[in-house]
């Protein structure tokens, strides 16, 4: 194998699981040492960089960074990211003076925006400080879009929602609520340089079975749920049948429990390991005695006397055919009694306003054709970000989205490519402070993962508003930080300076160092102390070693970057260096590329 280029971006970027699962690549490791030294209010503007939401995304966020966490290779359970990401949004301090400067004069360029939701408020976020005026068209009379609407106060508190939106508001954007878009081509001949898209997927899929339209017991999961926030719905029956197994399904039952259900059952046609929802949300559901009915394939909704009295559904189990598709075989059928029933069955995009004849193409699931790197539609002046690019996801996605479309923006509004765009960079830096000590905690804490306090269940039914999480206690906290393995802390290796000792290769904890003869990449994984057979991360692999002509080997997937190798090292050919990388947004994009190269340099 050829010596690695450690210098390439995504090599130690992919080390940091955390970072490179997040789409918004958020430096996880440095923002838990900044709690754990107490400075909540760095560790909230680490964040808020990335992914510009942390109060809200450390309540709601999807979580794919936890999922990635080596510290569930270690023993199982991931450090609590997300949580520790609403201890620094909880605790920091006032942050007005330590935003970006808003220009008072502007540059000339005006940008819609459709939707006050996630997407959207990033765009305006990135682009305000560079002069744009942002005009941001709202049909409700708030914002927060399905944050607000769709995601139940108990889990995110409106004064979460208002507190950071408020922030971008404030940077000077034009918010006209209550002032919906019905015609896209009326709204570009008001003469705007650039319209961003960001009106996520508004409409709730139906379940047309025998029945559906006989009664108004039967409700559309995102409409209703919408309803109860807005304060047009108090209550529901008794007995309540959700039909759907991913989040928005667990938020109708748990919704259900505080509106009056007494027997709330979530019904999906899939076994567990394949419902969409987290398995966090699984089970906050069912410590509030949710009961999860799986297999069962819904046939008809049951109307006796005018009156919804139940649904039939078809007890299944499933198999892989000779393709490895799943099949389902009907089993029986069975009759379950109910009150209500909310289908939250998935969630659609619908674009009325915007005409078929302005040079936006779709595709024929009638979704816009949007370039996946620059966000731009087939008509130049026109982006679109969020579930209304790509359909349903999270938040943090949608965040992502928005800081690329908004580079996009700058770069059409300026008359350059929106393909140019600048690449990413890593720099390194030494932790070493003396021969055996490091600046950052690297001894390995084998303390379990830390549960969340929350509300006593007979209390927390009492009122919709309630918020059931109530954060870390600062003891939490402490333990909690400990948890992280430091993974940006990279194990950096000079070949020239190695004697071959092997000195490192007896003190890692994990036996993940081999030195040995090179080879091709299969063969050599298999001659490791261990053999690394994950290939989802590269091998490092050194030059020839000045004794042997031998190569040092490491199998980045298990290294648990304690520094052992570096502190026995007799010449330090070990180092432990954090490894930074850095992500261009709008705004290094307006700084230009010289500007951006001593950046990196400076690092």
């Amino acid at each position: 194998m050829k010596p690695t280029d450690t210098l390439q971006p995504d090599y130690f970027h992919r080390v940091v699981d955390c970072q490179w699962a997040c789409p918004a690549h958020t430096d996880v490791p440095e923002y838990i040492r900044l709690i754990a030294q107490g400075r909540f209010t760095d560790a909230y503007l680490l964040n808020r960089a990335s992914n510009v939401f942390p109060g809200i995304l450390g309540r709601v966020c999807d979580r794919p960074c936890e999922p990635a966490c080596r510290r569930g290779r270690v023993d199982a359970k991931p450090v609590a990211i997300c949580r520790l990401k609403r201890v620094a949004a909880d605790h920091r301090d006032a942050i007005d003076d330590r935003l970006p400067e808003i220009p008072r004069r502007k540059n000339g360029k005006r940008v819609a925006l459709i939707g006050a939701g996630c997407a959207s408020l990033t765009v305006a976020n990135d682009l305000m400080p560079l002069g744009y005026e942002c005009v941001i068209f709202e049909s409700l009379a708030t914002t927060g879009g399905l944050m607000r609407s769709n995601i139940p106060s108990f889990r995110l508190p409106g004064r979460v929602i208002d507190d950071e939106i408020s922030t971008i508001i404030d940077f000077g954007v034009d918010l006209r609520l209550n002032t919906p878009v019905h015609s896209l081509k009326a709204l570009l001949d008001e003469g705007y340089d650039a319209v961003f898209i960001g009106t996520g997927a508004p409409s709730g899929r139906e379940l047309e079975l025998p029945g559906r339209h006989d009664t108004e017991n039967i409700h559309i999961g995102i409409t209703w749920l919408t309803s109860v926030a807005f304060g047009h719905v108090h209550s529901i029956g008794e007995r309540v049948l959700i039909i759907g197994g991913g989040n928005t399904a667990m938020d109708c039952c748990r919704t259900s429990l505080r509106l009056g259900g007494k027997d709330v059952k979530v019904v999906a046609r899939k076994p567990r390991h394949l419902l969409k929802a987290s398995d966090w949300e699984l089970e906050d559901a069912e410590e509030e005695h949710v009961e999860l009915l799986l297999n069962h394939s819904p046939e008809a909704y049951v109307i006796e006397n005018g009156r919804l009295a139940g649904m039939r559904f078809s007890r299944v189990e499933w198999h892989e055919d000779e393709s490895g598709r799943l099949r389902s075989k009907t089993l029986d059928e069975v009759v379950l009694p109910c009150d209500d029933v909310i289908l939250a069955v998935g969630q659609e995009n619908a674009f009325p306003f915007i005409e078929r004849d302005i040079g936006i193409e779709f595709d024929e699931w009638n979704m816009p054709v949007v370039d996946e790197t620059t966000f731009q539609s087939t008509r130049s002046d026109v982006f679109f970000g969020g579930d209304a690019a790509f359909g349903p996801k999270n938040i943090i996605w949608a965040v992502e989205h928005g800081h690329q479309a908004a580079i996009s923006i700058h770069k059409h509004c300026q008359g350059t490519s929106v393909r140019d765009r600048l690449p990413r960079g890593v720099n390194l830096s030494s932790r070493k402070m003396g021969i055996h000590e490091w600046s950052y905690s690297n001894d390995f804490s084998a303390l379990a993962r830390q549960a969340m306090p929350r509300v006593d269940l007979e209390k927390r039914f009492k009122e919709l508003e309630i918020e059931v999480e109530l954060g870390f206690t600062v003891e939490q906290t402490c333990e909690e930080v400990e948890r992280c393995l430091n993974c940006d802390v990279q194990t950096v290796f000079t070949d020239s300076l190695c004697i071959e000792c092997d000195a490192c290769v007896d003190v890692c904890p994990v036996d993940c160092l081999t030195i040995t003869h090179n080879g091709e990449e299969q063969d050599l994984r298999k001659r490791l102390r261990v053999a690394a057979l994950e290939i989802e991360q590269p091998l490092f692999v050194s030059g020839a070693l000045k004794q042997t002509g031998r190569v040092m080997v490491k199998d980045e997937n298990v290294c648990v970057h304690c520094g052992l190798c570096a502190e026995r090292c007799p010449t330090a050919a070990w180092d432990m260096q954090k490894s930074t990388i850095l992500i261009p947004y709008a705004s290094d994009e307006d700084a230009g590329t010289d500007s951006w190269k001593s950046l990196k340099k400076a690092g």
